[in-house]
This record gives C-alpha cells, sequence and structure tokens, in this order.
C-alpha cells in the first residue's frame, strides 16, 4: 500500500515533470532569461514559484516576483502581500511590489484590476531578457473556453489562453487547479485564499462553482478534454491566420488599401481572418465587428467607424483604412526646481522634496518604499529646470555611466511619440540631470559628504505606486 511519503513524492514528481515538458514543448524560457514569477500567494501561484524556485538551475534562469496590491479587499489584502513577501524574504528572492495610491474606482471589477496588474507588469518588462510567468492553469482554460462560448466567441477565442506570447508565459496551463494545491501540500507549502472567489459575484465564479461541477459529473476529464479543444481552435486559428495573411497580400492596392475584387471572390472563412487580422491592428474585434467589415465588402461601397480614429471605407473599388493622427502631446512648460507636488501632463505625478540628510529617516512622510531617487541636492546644477525634451538634450545614467543623446535613449527604450513629448526630466541647458523611470545622472548620487537630499517620488496614472525591493 502506497504511503503518504510516497504518494506526495508521486505528486511532485508528476507536476514537474509534466511542467518540464511542457515548458520545453512551448518555448517558454531561454537560457539566462529573468522570469519574474506573478504571485498572487493563492495556491495556482504558489505552486508556480516553487516550480520556479526549484528548477530553476535547470531551466536556466534568473527568478524574481512580483505582486499585486489592488487596495480592493482591505485587511486580507495586505495579509496576502505580507504572506508573498515573507516567502520571497525567506528565500532569498527579491520582490517587486504594486499598489494603487489613489482608492479605487466605485464598483472597480475585474477588468480594472486586470488592467492595473498588467500596466504594472508592463513596467517590469522594459529590462530586456525579461519575461513575466503567470500561473494560469488548465483550470483557468477550461474556463475561459466556457465563459467566451457562453457569450458568443468564434474560432479566435475557442483557441483560449495562450502558452506564451510577448513578454508572457504560463508553465502551468497544462496542469489543473487540483493537481497545483496537490503540489503545495506535498511539498507542506501553505496558501492564501482570496474570498471573492468563494462567491458568486463575478460570472467567472459562477462558472467555477456551478456548471463545471456538472460537466465533470458527465466527464470526470472536462478540463482536459476543453484544453485539448483550445489546443486545436488554436491550430485551426494560426492556419487560417497564414491564409489571410496570404489573401490580403495578393489584394493589396498600395499602403492601407485591398482591391474588392480580389476579397470578394475569396473563400468565405479566409475572408473572414482576413478582416479580423485588419481590424486586430485597431482594436479587439467582435464577431458583430467582423460581420460588419463583411458586408461593407460586399457591398462595395460605405464605411464602419472601427475606432474614434479609425475607420474602413470601400469606394472606387478599394477597402481602405484610414486612421487620423493623435494631436501633438502638449510639452510641459519649463519650470524652476522648486519642492512641491505636480500634476504633469500625461498623467505623471511628482513629489520633490529637499531634505537635510540627518533628517531623512526621521521624516514622518518618508517611507523605505518612497526612495525611488536620491541625489546630493549641492551637485545639481544652477538654472536646472523641470521640463520635457529639448533637441540637443543628452543623459548620462548613474545606473549606465555612458552618455546618449535623449532620442538615441528614447528609441532604446521604445517610447512612444506621445511619451518622448510628455516624459518629465530635469536638466541644466541641454545636461539631464534626472529623467523619469531612470534615475539621476552620473556624478549626483549621495555620498557621505552630502548635507542635503533631493528626493524625487514619481507615480504615475493617477497615483499609481510601484515598489521593488530585493
Amino acid at each position: 500500500m502506497q504511503t503518504t511519503v510516497e504518494a506526495a513524492a508521486q505528486a511532485v514528481q508528476h507536476f514537474e515533470e509534466t511542467a518540464l515538458a511542457f515548458a520545453a514543448r512551448e518555448g517558454l524560457f531561454a537560457p539566462d532569461i529573468r522570469v519574474i514569477a506573478a504571485c498572487s500567494g493563492g495556491a495556482d501561484s504558489m505552486a508556480l514559484l516553487l516550480f520556479l524556485l526549484r528548477q530553476k538551475a535547470r531551466l536556466g534562469i534568473r527568478l524574481e516576483v512580483c505582486h499585486v496590491n489592488h487596495g480592493l479587499r482591505g485587511e486580507s489584502a495586505n495579509r496576502d502581500e505580507a504572506f508573498v513577501a515573507e516567502f520571497c524574504r525567506a528565500h532569498g528572492l527579491c520582490l517587486h511590489r504594486f499598489s494603487p495610491k489613489a482608492p479605487p474606482p466605485q464598483n472597480a471589477g475585474e477588468d480594472w484590476a486586470r488592467k492595473l496588474r498588467y500596466g504594472f507588469f508592463a513596467s517590469l518588462l522594459q529590462q530586456p531578457h525579461t519575461v513575466i510567468a503567470t500561473a494560469h492553469t488548465l483550470t483557468d482554460q477550461a474556463e475561459t473556453l466556457l465563459f467566451r462560448a457562453a457569450r458568443g466567441t468564434g474560432i479566435h477565442g475557442l483557441a483560449g489562453i495562450p502558452a506564451k506570447r510577448p513578454g508572457f508565459c504560463r508553465p502551468l496551463l497544462c496542469l489543473s487547479r487540483g493537481e497545483t494545491e496537490a503540489y503545495c501540500r506535498a511539498l507542506g507549502q501553505a496558501w492564501v485564499t482570496d474570498e471573492t472567489n468563494l462567491t458568486d459575484a463575478y460570472a467567472r465564479n459562477r462558472l467555477r462553482r456551478h456548471v463545471l461541477p456538472v460537466l465533470k459529473g458527465v466527464n470526470h476529464k472536462t478540463e482536459q478534454a476543453l484544453g485539448r479543444l483550445a489546443q486545436q481552435s488554436r491550430r485551426v486559428d494560426a492556419y487560417l491566420a497564414r491564409r489571410a495573411q496570404g489573401l490580403l497580400q495578393s489584394a493589396e492596392a498600395e499602403n492601407n488599401a485591398w482591391q474588392l475584387a480580389v476579397l470578394q471572390k475569396a473563400d468565405p472563412v479566409e475572408l473572414e481572418w482576413a478582416l479580423h487580422a485588419l481590424a486586430a491592428h485597431q482594436r479587439d474585434p467582435d464577431q458583430k465587428t467582423v460581420q460588419r467589415l463583411w458586408q461593407l465588402v460586399q457591398q462595395g461601397s460605405g464605411s464602419v467607424q472601427l475606432t474614434e480614429k479609425a475607420v474602413f471605407t470601400a469606394k472606387n473599388g478599394c477597402l481602405r483604412l484610414q486612421v487620423s493622427a493623435p494631436p501633438p502631446a502638449p510639452p510641459l512648460p519649463p519650470q524652476p526646481l522648486l519642492p512641491g507636488e505636480y500634476s504633469l501632463p500625461g498623467g505623471y505625478e511628482l513629489r520633490i522634496q529637499v531634505i537635510p540628510v540627518e533628517n531623512l529617516k526621521n521624516t514622518a512622510n518618508i517611507h523605505k518604499k518612497d526612495l525611488n531617487w536620491l541625489a546630493d541636492y549641492d551637485k545639481i546644477l544652477s538654472g536646472t529646470l523641470l521640463r520635457t525634451r529639448k533637441p540637443g538634450d543628452s543623459f548620462c545614467p548613474a545606473r549606465r555611466g555612458q552618455t546618449k543623446s535623449l532620442k538615441k535613449l528614447y528609441n532604446e527604450l521604445g517610447l512612444s511619440a506621445q511619451q518622448r513629448c510628455q516624459l518629465p526630466l530635469l536638466a541644466a541647458q541641454n545636461t539631464v540631470l534626472w529623467l523619469w523611470g531612470q534615475g539621476f545622472a552620473a556624478g549626483l548620487l549621495p555620498t557621505e559628504e552630502t548635507k542635503r537630499i533631493l528626493l524625487l517620488t514619481e507615480c504615475h496614472n493617477k497615483g499609481e505606486h510601484y515598489e521593488s525591493n530585493g
């Protein structure tokens, strides 16, 4: 008869061998890549973190952790954050934390929370050779397919959650939620429970609590069956996407224009995928949007407003996409470097403080998580202004020690035209002394001789706050 210890060892072996094989098959990890595990403290994310921690040498990765406290659940959310922080401290893992500084809006739901998380993830992905690992499981895949099917999806939606996409990977997509819990129990790892998952407040919860159990009564391997459906749908979607690309190439008349005669003669399924691909460059298209574009092609005249700035028109034998350029962002008017709180264009919020070095630790409003950027105030050049970029600006970041033109640096950071126009900085003439998100220039950091500290605290998008600590 199998002992408890043997059963636990078997559960661990099954889990890790399955996840390792899946990661290899899907090409989830490159050698020496920086993997940041998104960890809520629940069973799925703790299983992900344990797996990556135990197998990081075999996978050849550098492991870090991130946690989001949405501010929606009060003390229980703080408990979850402390739980993850203690695990990271005990295992020597760098933890990146995020919490919104402003209170959540009224009726903030899953969509709001997801946008918050992925905004934070985007900030972490600014460093090269980084991937965010999320703890989506086979159970999440099954719930997603049921949810989308109930709302009226097509093959695109049935493709479900991908194992990877740029910047993200999901190593546990081959394992069920029951298996993540068994893995944690086998390794003696506790987890926390989000009490909102135990209610019927959200549609996904109702699917999880009521629909999936009924389906498992019909087939106890429902999750695996839906997982296979997602894989098959993804392969079909990829095949049709390639066919659609060929159709668009053969129909192309000029930039953002396609011959209606070619599109009208195309296979109906290929045309549908082609129109979906065209619309996807502007927004996430639903079936209704694709159908409207289909009708536009068949009619050969008229228009479909896709977004506020994008419209498809059919006339003179061509389907055309017209996208209006956004208005140029207003530059930040230059202003002297003075202590205070600044609400700047683009949603940037900046607090500037000058503090005697002996008072720094005793300042009530300063916490470790707020010490984003420090400089020796007496090293700051006279005539320093808070402004945005100007032609000829150059910057030598303290972390790199190499002077570059701001234009070249912005290219490397992949900033949009809007971001380039609105990113705050401190500069004396054309010498940038501090740049949002990059810190102070070389030579300005405090030393033992420093008497006054210049402290800058960055906030963004209505007060969101980012913290990283090792």
